[in-house]
């Protein structure tokens, strides 16, 4: 039995989570959950936005599910996300990004990997008003967080029969922090001559991946291009409620939907579980669980395979109960 913290989130977050855990628990995980709240709900509670039991419970179980969580914009509390990557080191972002049958989109056999450096560059947030009406946001590249999230991403190919790793960079620009950057990544290509090394200005490779996707096997990106690529990457197999993504450090990881919390459609009972149950999937063959991973995967795609129970956002009419159904009827025995 493996203790796991859970985080509910908020919008449709409470929604796509308790279909994820029916699902779980019907594929036979052995996980005892550890429930917190974080966020807005937190601070209504009269918390802070990240409480500090619930800080305490991630340190002690090393792994945490998360639901959606709303960031406040332009004011109020920072965010959960990257508050989360900063206190515990999760350093890594990655997002397996892959076609589900039945889906629409404008390229078939699409089957990426972005590997984000998440502790980093612009999204530091170290930010200062210079004098009034202009503000400075720095942008911080260190030696040693570029060379491991190369490494990262070349050893995450190897484990996993990936054949090229391409940094994404804009060092022809900013020469010292990209160039870091890149830097580092030709080095560790070094290393793993049995992967194909290739290198893609930033604007560029926007481009290239909306034009032909199937070049690319697995992205290494400082932060603020990690986060735009990843988003136009989900847009390649049908929009964020179709992809997981994991945070990963040393001690810890945090696996989530990418998508946000949908306010406007909370309550409602419409939200699609897949991006959470594929997180979940993930969280799963990190606690050395694969058997319930795989029944949980087995039973998504044979749903999306029938296509008789999808949601609206992929072009069907079942609502959150209906596809959970459909899935928990899918599982493998």
């Amino acid at each position: 039995m493996q203790d796991v913290t859970l985080l509910h989130g908020d919008g449709i977050g409470p929604e796509v989570i308790a279909a994820t855990l029916k699902v779980l628990d019907a594929a036979g995980a052995q996980i005892r959950w550890h429930d917190f709240k974080a966020g807005q709900e937190a601070v209504d509670a009269g918390n802070d936005f990240l409480p500090k039991a619930m800080l305490e419970s991630i340190a002690e179980t090393g792994v945490c599910l998360k639901g959606p969580i709303t960031t406040p914009i332009g004011g109020g509390f920072p965010s959960v996300n990257v508050a989360l990557r900063k206190r515990f080191d999760l350093y890594a972002n990655l997002r397996p990004v892959y076609n589900l049958p039945n889906v629409p989109s404008r390229f078939q056999d699409v089957d990426l990997v972005v590997v984000r450096e998440n502790t980093e560059g612009l999204y530091s947030g170290i930010e200062h008003e210079v004098v009034p009406g202009v503000v400075e946001s720095l942008k911080i590249a260190s030696e040693k967080a570029c060379r491991r999230i190369a490494h990262f991403a070349f050893e995450y190919a190897r484990r996993h029969g990936r054949k090229r790793v391409h940094a994404i960079h804009k060092a022809n620009i900013m020469k010292l922090t990209d160039g870091l950057f890149l830097r580092c990544a030709r080095e560790a290509a070094q290393e793993y001559p049995d992967i194909q090394y290739g290198e893609a200005i930033v604007d560029n490779a926007c481009m290239q991946l909306v034009m032909k996707p199937h070049q690319f096997d697995v992205l290494v990106l400082e932060n603020l291009y990690g986060d735009i690529l990843s988003d136009l990457c989900a847009g390649l197999v049908g929009g964020l409620g179709l992809v997981a993504g994991a945070n990963l450090g040393e001690k810890h990881a945090i696996f989530e939907a990418v998508h946000g919390s949908a306010p406007d459609i909370a309550g409602r009972g419409v939200a699609n579980p897949t991006a959470v149950m594929m997180a979940a999937e993930m969280l799963l063959r990190h606690i050395q669980q694969p058997e319930a991973a795989e029944r949980l995967r087995q039973a998504l795609l044979a749903v999306y395979r029938a296509g008789e129970h999808l949601t609206r956002d992929v072009g069907g009419t079942a609502n959150t109960a209906e596809f959970t159904e459909a899935v928990l009827r899918a599982l493998p025995q």
